[in-house]
């Protein structure tokens, strides 16, 4: 990134600053792709939430469907998608309810996370996960694109079988503020004018991207710590039986506490210099279950006593058994 700020200049400009700006940012483009193994095009962004509104309102396929357990920044770019249940003995999207979603109407872009960012369930299936692999042609035989929402999947798995792949770097260990949409074809979108292809406004944030390509780059397969790996994994007291299906990221991981509630356990952590997060957000200070977890059928009195605990690139073993003696401490 520092190298990026000495060099930076608008990469769109033709003066000779703008050309080597230019270079640096499809060198860091090229780096990316290969980085994830990805041979089709990448469109920079300020992040995944840009990207996904970028694939819900530029698609050519213009109805939207989206699971029930999607990120809201999906609904907030497609507030009239049609909603998918999940299959409650899977809990993964009801390929009936897809069949019947996608015959009903003209082609349609189907948002399928990869993984869930409150429960870490998988929604991948060929590589070792969920279902997005075994959707993706029935979506396709339809005349649909599958866009997968990969925020908290790209660097740590494989890329899904998608049309379109959403990607954040700062869950990566990347720069915060910016992303990328990462797209099969760009006949699969609308031009809208600006840069990046014409396919995105604003000017292209070059030492973020350079940042984002060394972030992928230096990441180790395997590296990232996972609760399976560590005496962590004895501290779930109480660990709900819908949340266990063997398709668990092992990084995300939600905790159940027999009797605090979800606010409570967030303060007390805090103060014990954890950050964690509640399954249940406090919203002009009434306590509001979880939409996520309500998708997924999790009763409300378990739902008010859930957390998130998610590993971060730099997580380290000891940081987890200190979290695990904290959490067994709490009453």
């Amino acid at each position: 990134m520092e190298d990026g700020f000495v060099l930076w200049a608008n990469p769109s400009s033709p003066h000779a600053e703008g050309r080597k700006a230019k270079a640096a940012l499809e060198d860091a483009r090229a780096r990316i792709k290969r980085a994830l193994g990805w041979d089709g095009e990448l469109i920079f962004t300020s992040g995944a939430s840009e990207a996904l509104a970028i694939a819900l309102n530029k698609s050519r396929a213009k109805r939207r469907l989206a699971s029930a357990v999607e990120h809201d920044a999906v609904f907030r770019a497609a507030p009239d998608a049609d909603v998918l249940p999940l299959d409650e003995h899977k809990l993964t999207v009801d390929e009936e309810a897809l069949r019947i979603a996608l015959e009903a109407g003209e082609p349609a872009v189907v948002a399928l996370q990869a993984i869930n960012s409150e429960t870490g369930l998988c929604f991948y299936q060929s590589r070792g996960f969920g279902e997005i692999d075994t959707v993706s042609a029935l979506v396709r035989d339809n005349g649909g694109l599958v866009l997968c929402d990969a925020s908290q999947a790209a660097g740590r798995v494989d890329l899904p079988d998608a049309d379109m792949i959403v990607i954040s770097a700062h869950k990566f260990g990347g720069p915060i503020g910016i992303g990328a949409l990462l797209v099969r074809d760009f006949a699969m979108l609308e031009p809208s004018g600006g840069h990046e292809r014409g396919y995105r406004q604003g000017t292209e944030n070059t030492p973020a991207a350079l940042g984002m390509a060394a972030a992928l780059e230096c990441w180790k397969p395997g590296a990232n710590a996972t609760i399976s790996n560590h005496e962590f994994e004895k501290a779930r007291i109480e660990y709900a039986h819908f949340f266990e299906t063997g398709y668990e990221c092992g990084y995300i991981v939600p905790f159940v506490h027999p009797t605090m509630s979800a606010q409570a356990l967030l303060i007390r952590l805090d103060a014990m210099g954890f950050a964690v997060s509640a399954g249940s957000a406090c919203s002009s200070g009434t306590l509001k279950k979880s939409r996520v977890l309500d998708a997924f059928g999790v009763p409300d009195e378990i739902a008010a006593r859930t957390i998130r605990v998610s590993l971060g690139w730099s997580t380290a073993p000891e940081e987890l058994e200190r979290f695990a003696h904290a959490w067994g401490s709490l009453t």
